[in-house]
């Protein structure tokens, strides 16, 4: 047995997830029922789940971690947006360059890039 994929299922408004999941992160709809919208993006994505007694660096556990190839970007297009900031930006001391938004149903999202 392997396990395929873990979806996050958040609870609100499909339309409401097109300018933060869609235009922000620039995921793609995979699938549209109306009721149901899942947002993806090509190519291999890692079956990980992790589980936080907090989130590193005294920050409260975030709902979602979204790793992205240039945060720095994301976080340009995310202030542009006015989506404010919670956290961050954060050179963390395990590797990671990151900051916390929430998405439109309040869940707190971390996005991340690993510092090369």
């Amino acid at each position: 047995m392997a396990v395929k994929r873990i979806v996050a299922n958040i609870e609100g408004s499909p339309e409401k997830a097109a300018r933060f999941y869609g235009e922000l992160l620039g995921l793609d709809i995979v699938m549209d029922m109306g009721w149901i919208r899942t947002y993806g993006a090509d190519g291999q994505m890692s079956v990980q789940m992790s589980i936080m007694s907090e989130g590193g660096s005294g920050t409260p556990v975030p709902d979602i971690s979204i790793e992205v190839d240039d945060v720095d970007a994301v976080l340009e297009k995310a202030r542009a947006m006015g989506i404010g900031i919670e956290y961050g930006p954060a050179d963390e001391p395990w590797g990671v360059r990151r900051f916390y938004v929430r998405d439109p149903f309040g869940k707190l999202i971390n996005i991340l890039s690993h510092v090369q």
